[in-house]
């Protein structure tokens, strides 16, 4: 079984377009620590309705215990980030899940195997899961505010054949 953690952003990302499912069609699993948990839970805060996570029970929350190792990356990452590269870590993820530039980084420094959102994409389209990426992306870039360069999506929709 593959060990999957995720930062916050690409699960706050498919809960605003109401497509969190498409983790667990991928991964069936997914791991996130604590506060990932947390910035997800606040997204309640600003209206989004976050039930589908609620109800989300192949969504697991560990405790990462390298604390030594959150709080030296705490100088340059977000607490969700370091949580989430330490549990990486400590569980030997097959892949981390994150988003951020910064954190994907560090992930790489520390020998950890990272995947974006518009890569979960890229897979489940050639796993047979959606049908088109564009959608899901326009969706992403509509709704929940993503960010995709022209040439990232231009590449992104060459690689893929939209």
């Amino acid at each position: 079984m593959n060990i999957i953690i995720s930062d916050t952003s690409p699960v706050s990302n498919l809960i605003q377009v109401e497509k969190l499912d498409l983790l667990k069609e991928l991964f069936h699993s997914v791991i996130i620590p604590p506060f990932v948990d947390k910035e997800i839970r606040a997204l309640s805060n600003f209206d989004i309705n976050i039930e589908s996570y609620e109800k989300a029970d192949w969504i697991k929350i560990i405790v990462p215990k390298d604390i030594d190792l959150i709080k030296s990356l705490e100088f340059e990452l977000d607490r969700g980030e370091c949580e989430a590269i330490a549990l990486s870590k400590e569980l030997n993820s097959d892949v981390l899940i994150i988003d951020e530039r910064a954190g994907n980084d560090v992930a790489h420094q520390h020998g950890i195997h990272t995947m974006g959102l518009i890569g979960c994409l890229i897979k489940a389209k050639q796993e047979g899961i959606i049908v088109e990426v564009k959608p899901y992306l326009e969706e992403l870039e509509n709704t929940a505010g993503f960010y995709v360069g022209k040439k990232l999506k231009k590449y992104v929709y060459e690689m893929v054949n939209e």
